[in-house]
């Protein structure tokens, strides 16, 4: 079974975060959402949810780190440093690291998007650029282990890429058979 961390810091954007939990959550994924504050956790629109745990005390013995994006919500990921020494460990083990919205700025601050082809929201395509990125204006964009999407609406597309890199694409054409999502 794939075990997948979605760290999720106040203002994420609830829209990526649940989207992605859900639909790898269905697909048989082992998913980890860790909080990078106890208790619950206010994401941009403000709603409130409760992580499985917070951050302390996660190793690194998952598949693949995905992390939500929200304006805030990726600054305070970018801060919480146990985030970004989980994704260079990760990212240097080979395992995948995926972020959408303005979270790949978090990836592209620690290094693992240089020279990689990846996408964003538009809000922080410059920003991207700092890291010798090669910016894509395609919704969801995977080159190597690195995986990056582009905001809320691009979010069911961004899970059922992550379902299919870590399970295959039949495996989601049959968790979109329940779900009718444009993928």
């Amino acid at each position: 079974m794939a075990k997948v961390l979605v760290p999720i810091a106040p203002g994420f954007e609830e829209i990526e975060a649940i989207t992605v939990i859900d639909i790898l959550r269905r697909a048989g994924a082992e998913v980890v959402a860790a909080g990078t504050v106890p208790g619950p956790i206010e994401g941009r629109s403000g709603i409130r949810v409760l992580a499985d745990s917070t951050m302390d005390g996660i190793g690194a013995d998952f598949d693949m780190i995905v992390l939500p994006g929200g304006a805030l919500g990726a600054e305070n990921l970018q801060k919480d440093e146990r985030v970004g020494r989980l994704v260079t460990e990760l990212s240097g083990k080979g395992r995948k690291v995926a972020a959408i919205c303005a979270a790949p700025t978090v990836l592209s601050a620690a290094g693992v998007t240089a020279g990689k082809s990846i996408t964003g929201h538009p809000s922080v395509k410059e920003a991207l650029r700092l890291g010798g990125e090669v910016l894509s204006d395609d919704r969801v964009v995977e080159d190597g282990n690195v995986i990056t999407s582009q905001g809320p609406g691009t979010a069911m597309e961004f899970a059922f890429r992550l379902v299919e890199t870590l399970f295959g694409k039949s495996k989601a054409e049959e968790i979109n058979k329940g779900v009718l999502a444009r993928t």
